[in-house]
């Protein structure tokens, strides 16, 4: 049975939206046509949290191999917990926005240290964790633990702009907030995690961003925005800056077979990882752009290189940024020790280190991709 409204609550649904029918209709359709997901075969909170992690921003078919991989290195919070951030890194390779890796693993630490190695099940003490915010919280606790508490993603967000005509943009943080009050609303008891991922689900198979599948929605009869006609114009949702764009030269400096590669700073973008010497640069033509590098390669790492020719270029656009990048094969012509954070290293022995999506596509550019 449907929970009652709450009091107190900011927003409240519509006094003829009929919360016990539409919960119960979207239960019926999800019980016979949710996915086969790796991550539901049980509802251990650390699976949950894990997958609910790797999912932000990131397709589910992308999501799975990547999951089993992870699952099978680090089963349990206690494993990730004591796992070298190397190795945690290596098995998040390729996925992606790479502080959700560190972010997981510092605050398996504190679980592991503060809880036993045993996800904490209220919304207080998991919304400490380094990592976890609403949605994810929401996610854990009621799929997990039947928390009866909201997990407000982007298909939550459209499906609720559509069900209840809602024109708040979505991009705003007191929009995400209005719609918790309203789905929180609307949970019924005893299958609160089985709602929210309902919800996930429609929003991904049916309520779709672009030409939403009505004709064949379970809860077509509820929806506002469908009897007016405005689906495909919902949500709402305000434009983003554009990437900023980056112009960078990256050195291919070989020496004896070997490729010279660095360690990212421990700190911001891509913290620790690895990858080939780049130069920031603003000059326009390609001999100012050789000559800047081959100034920044010595100012960073105290060898002297010769630029010989570019090799092709690669852009790689992340939320806030836009990396352009060309590639120069150089010549070493002399220098000394190497800086800690600088080796050279084998081609066939990169596969060891964690490199950035932007540098994979270099290798795949010079053809040194494992395959």
């Amino acid at each position: 049975m449907a929970r009652k409204k709450e009091t107190g609550l900011r927003y409240t649904l519509p006094e003829e939206f009929h919360v016990f029918g539409f919960s119960q209709d979207l239960l019926a359709w999800y019980d016979s046509q949710k996915r086969d997901l790796p991550w539901r075969i049980n509802r251990d909170p650390y699976r949950v949290w894990v997958s609910e992690i790797m999912l932000q921003q990131t397709r589910v078919e992308t999501v799975k191999p990547y999951y089993a991989n992870f699952m099978e290195k680090f089963p349990t919070v206690v494993d990730l917990a004591n796992a070298p951030e190397e190795e945690v890194l290596k098995a998040w390779e390729g996925l992606g926005y790479y502080s959700r890796a560190r972010n997981l693993q510092a605050a398996a630490r504190e679980v592991t240290a503060r809880y036993g190695g045993v996800v904490p099940d209220t919304p207080e003490e998991i919304a400490t964790l380094k990592g976890v915010g609403p949605y994810t919280a929401g996610a854990i606790l009621s799929i997990a633990y039947e928390k009866p508490e909201p997990a407000v993603d982007g298909n939550v967000m459209r499906v609720f702009s559509r069900l209840l005509y809602l024109t708040d943009d979505i991009a705003k943080p007191a929009t995400r907030i209005k719609i918790e009050h309203l789905v929180r609303q609307v949970i019924p008891e005893g299958r609160a995690g089985d709602f929210n991922q309902a919800l996930m689900e429609l929003g991904a198979m049916v309520c779709v961003p672009r030409t939403p599948q009505c004709l064949t929605c379970p809860v077509f009869d509820y929806c506002i925005a469908r009897r007016e006609g405005v689906q495909e114009e919902l949500p709402i949702k305000g434009k983003a800056k554009p990437p900023r764009p980056v112009d960078l030269q990256v050195a291919i400096i070989e020496r004896d077979g070997k490729v010279l590669i660095n360690k990212r700073p421990d700190q911001g973008l891509l913290a620790g990882m690895w990858e080939f010497p780049m130069v920031e640069t603003e000059q326009q033509n390609n001999t100012a752009k050789a000559e800047a590098l081959a100034r920044g390669i010595s100012e960073r790492f105290g060898i002297d290189i010769e630029v010989l020719e570019p090799l092709g270029a690669v852009q790689h656009v992340f939320s806030h940024l836009q990396w352009n990048m060309q590639v120069w094969s150089c010549d070493w012509i002399e220098g000394g020790e190497l800086p800690g954070h600088a080796r050279f290293a084998a081609w066939n022995e990169l596969d060891a280190y964690t490199f950035p999506m932007a540098h994979h596509k270099i290798r795949e550019l010079l053809g040194k991709q494992t395959k």
